[in-house]
């Protein structure tokens, strides 16, 4: 029988929370990131497995994690990015027949740490009231757990979108697909460049710092911006490098994509209290009146009134009425700030990359 070892998370306000180390753990390791929570119900593996959550420590409030278990098939990439997870109940047995390893093997196969028998109620409460902000986890002492969370120093100022960013890239589809994409690997899901593929694209994912002259040399019929990690404003040689290719090429963005977009246009950006993470985020289309429900993973979004004329709000979020779409005909570009893809669901946005292809379509 596997014997617990006592663990805490202690934020870096002095908060602790105690439980017992689950995943992969050491003595005297300990992790340490931003800490935030997510509130979908399932599709753990994909939201531990998004490059986006790079220098972050999950929290799952849903109370009881890794019941199906975990497959390849599932993975959003090759590595998981993010510093560790915090859950209430971690399942030991995997129940669905897809499950090719239970939740606790992948953790410790993958080396991410994780701590379980945590409150995760009150810990939410408390970040939705102070805030996200650093933490750290592990078996070591508090004080020492304390300095480690005071020492993170949290995502802002951070580029870490090259950090997670493909080197050499790669191309998915068929070659004799309909059209030709370059998609900027900002911290890209598997599951976007699926839905593209699906779309009818042949896509091409090059790295984050792909100057624009070598994406036009391409001649593609569209760029797509990917989600990503980290303070979009950090990104600052992305940012220069989409507001060559703005107006030149159609233009679609998701998440860190939409983000960098807007600040290539010049809009600003501002960070959030403590994020939108979850599959349940009700978005207005402005268009159509139509309520989407959406899968959401940002800390940062774009302030409204930042954006300059000629680009324009298409989807706001109704539950703190922040931006969740951007704009802008005359240069053929547009962004969400939520994810049409979501894998696992929901699907209610999926039409966006319909919209990307008609975008293309028009030239």
């Amino acid at each position: 029988m596997t014997v617990r070892r006592e663990a805490a998370l202690v934020l870096a306000d002095g908060e602790l929370f105690e439980g017992f180390a689950v995943g992969h753990h050491t003595d005297d390791a300990v992790a340490a990131g931003e800490v935030v929570f997510n509130t979908a119900l399932s599709g753990y593996q994909e939201i531990i497995t998004d490059p986006s959550y790079a220098g972050q420590i999950i929290t799952f409030t849903y109370p009881h994690i890794g019941n199906y278990g975990c497959n390849p098939i599932d993975d959003e990439s090759v590595q998981p990015r993010c510093r560790g997870i915090v859950v209430r109940d971690l399942a030991r047995r995997a129940s669905n027949w897809r499950a090719k390893d239970d939740l606790d093997a992948f953790m410790r196969r993958h080396e991410i740490p994780g701590i379980a028998g945590i409150d995760t109620r009150r810990l939410t409460r408390h970040l939705r009231d102070s805030g996200a902000m650093p933490g750290a986890f592990g078996t070591v002492s508090e004080s020492a757990l304390l300095d480690a969370a005071r020492a993170d120093g949290g995502t802002d100022g951070k580029d870490l979108a090259n950090e997670v960013t493909t080197v050499d890239g790669y191309a998915d589809g068929r070659p004799d697909a309909p059209y030709y994409v370059v998609a900027y690997d900002f911290g890209i899901k598997t599951s976007i460049v699926r839905q593209l593929v699906g779309a009818g694209c042949q896509v091409d994912v090059v790295s984050a710092s792909t100057p624009a002259a070598e994406v036009l040399a391409r001649e593609p019929d569209g760029v797509f911006l990917s989600n990503g990690p980290g303070d979009p404003a950090a990104v600052a040689g992305a940012i220069a490098t989409v507001r060559e290719l703005i107006g030149a090429v159609p233009m679609f963005g998701i998440c860190l994509g939409h983000q960098i977009m807007s600040l290539a246009l010049g809009a600003e950006t501002f960070k959030l209290r403590f994020g939108h993470h979850g599959g349940n985020h009700p978005v207005r289309n402005l268009a159509t009146g139509q309520v989407e429900i959406t899968s959401q993973n940002h800390n940062y979004a774009v302030r409204a009134e930042s954006l300059p004329t000629g680009s324009f709000v298409s989807h706001v979020n109704l539950n703190d009425g922040d931006i969740e779409g951007v704009r802008s005909p005359e240069l053929r570009c547009f962004s969400v700030q939520y994810h049409p893809e979501a894998g696992p669901g929901p699907h209610d946005a999926r039409y966006l990359f319909q919209e990307f292809i008609d975008l293309m379509k028009a030239g």
